[in-house]
């Protein structure tokens, strides 16, 4: 290794413990932090099956295909909080700090695949420090639900460094080790599914594998030709081909997560959320993912979907897309990162794009643009210093401009990591920032429910249902608020509610029970005890209740 080289990789690797240590400064303060009751509790709190460790059969649950309550398969993600547990209880801070680390690795990562790929560090360094400490990020790392998140983008990185080296030199084991951290990113979350095309991008630019007179008129691009089983295949069609096994793979995982998905009523039908309504919803955030990307400013856990799209705002944002398309795609011999970088983003978006819908699904999520606007961030990275070399002293100006924004940078990511402390602050601020959330309203009324201010919490549960009257949640938390003031008789018609609308919720049954021994109607107590106990046979409170429902019949008699 000449002197050169030795400084050169000393000098990345300084680089990169540069980046991970600003990061880890900004977001050292989620170690304080609290779990939220926004789905911690499914994911931590509340699942046996995690809070009991890495025990055999909590891991033949984690990747087993049923009883997860609608949730992807992802037995990677399931582990890794098992783990946590293990070794830390259910101390909060180090579950946060846990989020931190695969957040601060994924940020090396970045720099190193960007860096092994282009030869250009500063560059590199610069969509890291984006990356590391964009404010939009900060669902993903101060949240621990989100572990799926950071821990799937993990082995997106180390399949994107396997990757490199085996572009660079390609060989069955690189192949297969990249192979190998895409099945395992998969398992963690079929985000992934999108990697093959940032693959096939990458070859485009910056790899260079992929000409495209390939495919073209270019008779020497076109004859140059490899062994492929057996066969000489074109040097172009080889490099898509050699992707078939990661989109095959991808396709099983889509086919599991779907049917895993669909027994628990987790995809939501056409019928629910019209297709016209999802791509006019998908459209539009494309365009405000852009914007908050710019101006990360009003950033919320969860935005309501919306019940139209304005007709205007549908056009504008497809034109704008395909506009910002076509000057890519004119661009693309002189500037083949501004495509390779607009198709990242378009394309890694869309299986979040929210066409094919799970769950209570927001008309986007900050989370959702962990990964995507990583392309956005290479455009700007490559695309700023051409701009500068036009200037006069252009180091001097790409000095300062980068000084500037991390500076903004670390002072509004600082804030928006405050936010995340607890349920109280979380949904405060969301409500301070969105409008008609009912999903907000509800999740602070149950965390100042939990707090003892009851009066505040039934404000809150009150208005989640005007903005949604059919929030079975809502009328659930609502009616054992109501008990507790011994406003029994709201409690009831709140229970009554949610059996209206879904006959087999079970806690409703038994809630609704205890509420009518208050009443003095032990006969109808028991019919929802039995009830309880027809949809969930181990209900041990229901059990003990009806034991009790009956022993009092008996005595009345």
């Amino acid at each position: 290794m000449t002197n050169t080289s030795l400084l050169s990789k000393r000098r990345n690797i300084f680089i990169g413990l540069f980046l991970v240590i600003i990061t880890l400064v900004v977001y050292w303060q989620v170690g304080n932090h609290e779990f939220v009751n926004f789905d911690d509790n499914r994911y931590v709190t509340e699942n046996r099956f995690v809070t009991s460790g890495l025990t055999l059969e909590s891991i033949f649950w984690a990747f087993s295909f049923k009883d997860k309550e609608g949730s992807y398969w992802q037995p990677l993600t399931w582990l890794s909080h098992m783990l946590d547990c293990q070794l830390f209880g259910l101390r909060p801070g180090r579950h946060h700090l846990a989020n931190l680390f695969f957040h601060l690795v994924n940020t090396f990562l970045l720099f190193w695949v960007l860096n092994r790929c282009t030869g250009m560090c500063w560059r590199s360094a610069f969509v890291a420090v984006l990356f590391g400490l964009h404010p939009i990020n900060v669902e993903s790392v101060a949240w621990v639900a989100a572990r799926k998140n950071v821990l799937s983008t993990l082995f997106w990185m180390l399949t994107l460094l396997a990757y490199v080296y085996y572009a660079k030199r390609p060989c069955l084991t690189r192949y297969m080790l990249t192979f190998l951290c895409f099945t395992a990113g998969l398992m963690a979350k079929p985000m992934l599914v999108t990697l093959p095309f940032v693959l096939l991008l990458l070859d485009f630019w910056p790899l260079n594998r992929l000409q495209l007179g390939q495919f073209g008129g270019d008779d020497a691009a076109r004859k140059k030709q490899v062994d492929f089983l057996g066969c000489r295949v074109p040097h172009g069609y080889f490099i898509v081909l050699e992707k078939a096994p990661f989109l095959m793979l991808s396709f099983v995982l889509i086919h599991i997560n779907l049917s895993s998905l669909e027994p628990h009523g987790g995809i939501i039908s056409p019928e629910t959320v019209p297709v016209s309504l999802r791509i006019a919803n998908a459209l539009v955030s494309y365009i405000v993912y852009i914007g908050k990307m710019l101006w990360p400013l009003k950033l919320a856990p969860l935005y309501p979907y919306p019940e139209h799209v304005p007709v205007m705002q549908t056009v504008g944002a497809g034109f704008l897309l395909m506009c910002v398309s076509a000057a890519a795609l004119g661009a693309v011999r002189r500037r083949p990162y501004l495509l390779v970088g607009w198709l990242w983003y378009l394309g890694t978006l869309v299986p979040v794009s929210g066409l094919v819908q799970v769950g209570l699904w927001p008309s986007m999520a900050d989370r959702f643009a962990y990964v995507p606007l990583i392309g956005l961030y290479i455009l700007i990275a490559w695309g700023l210093p051409e701009i500068f070399l036009r200037w006069r002293h252009t180091k001097i100006w790409l000095a300062a401009t980068a000084t500037v924004l991390l500076t903004i940078l670390m002072v509004t990511t600082w804030q928006q990591i405050q936010f995340w402390k607890n349920s109280v602050t979380l949904f405060e601020h969301a409500l301070k920032v969105t409008s008609n959330n009912s999903l907000a309203h509800f999740n602070l009324g149950a965390a100042l429910s939990k707090q003892g201010r009851i009066d505040e919490a039934v404000g809150h549960y009150s208005e989640s249902l005007r903005i949604q009257p059919y929030y079975l949640s809502a009328h659930y938390n609502l009616g054992a608020v109501r008990t507790r003031q011994g406003r029994v008789d709201e409690a009831i018609e709140h229970y009554l509610t949610v059996l209206h609308i879904n006959p087999d919720y079970a806690a409703a049954h038994t809630n609704l029970a205890i509420a009518l021994i208050g009443k003095g109607k032990i006969e109808g107590a028991i019919y929802h005890f039995q009830e309880a106990l027809r949809i969930k046979p181990n209900d041990v409170n229901a059990k003990n209740n009806l034991k009790n429902a009956l022993r009092d019949q008996q005595k009345g008699q």
